[in-house]
């Protein structure tokens, strides 16, 4: 992907690639996002918020984000729009501008993450621990149609979107060359 402007959705949530999620849409630019987003089949860059970061000059963003594509929406019992959210490649935002309605954009460059090429008993009890919470969330688990807990990147992304850590620290292991640091630091959470 060559860098291109995006519409930024911040949250306190997190959405990693090949994760899923649920939203409710009920802010009119947010609803604008999905409904362009939708229309022109481009999607939009879900952000990890920044609790530090002076929110006038739209440094309440971190920089790492994830594309993110709407898969299914529907109407809800309230009337709000809900919508299921599909994450694809991690990108680098910058530039980041404000729309009149409160809508930020930013510039979005895709950037590499970490390949994990663990043996399965590295992966061990992290997958056995993941299905478990799979298993206890209901809601969790019909996110996904097929799981991968055989694939390290993957256990390690949901993992890392469940971790309730900073977006500062996600953001650090996300930034990483190797996912050496996250599987450590899992490790000894998980043992």
């Amino acid at each position: 992907m060559t860098e291109e402007r995006f519409p930024l959705f911040p949250l306190s949530a997190h959405l990693l690639p090949e994760g899923r999620m649920a939203l409710r849409i009920f802010e009119p630019r947010y609803l604008r996002m999905v409904k362009e987003a939708c229309a022109e089949n481009k999607g939009f860059v879900m952000c990890m918020l920044n609790a530090n970061g002076d929110k006038d000059k739209n440094e309440h963003i971190h920089k790492i984000g994830t594309m993110a594509s709407v898969i299914d929406f529907d109407m809800l019992d309230d009337g709000l729009l809900g919508i299921k959210v599909a994450g694809s490649q991690l990108v680098e935002v910058s530039d980041i501008k404000t729309e009149k309605d409160g809508l930020r954009t930013g510039s979005c460059q895709s950037i590499a993450q970490w390949d994990c090429a663990l043996a399965p008993q590295q992966l061990a009890p992290m997958d056995e621990r993941l299905k478990e919470i799979f298993s206890d969330y209901e809601e969790l688990a019909l996110l996904y149609d097929a799981p991968k807990f055989d694939c390290p990147n993957w256990v390690l992304n949901r993992w890392l979107e469940l971790l309730p850590v900073d977006g500062a620290q996600k953001q650090h292991f996300l930034a990483q060359k190797e996912c050496t640091g996250l599987l450590h630091y899992l490790s000894a959470l998980i043992a």
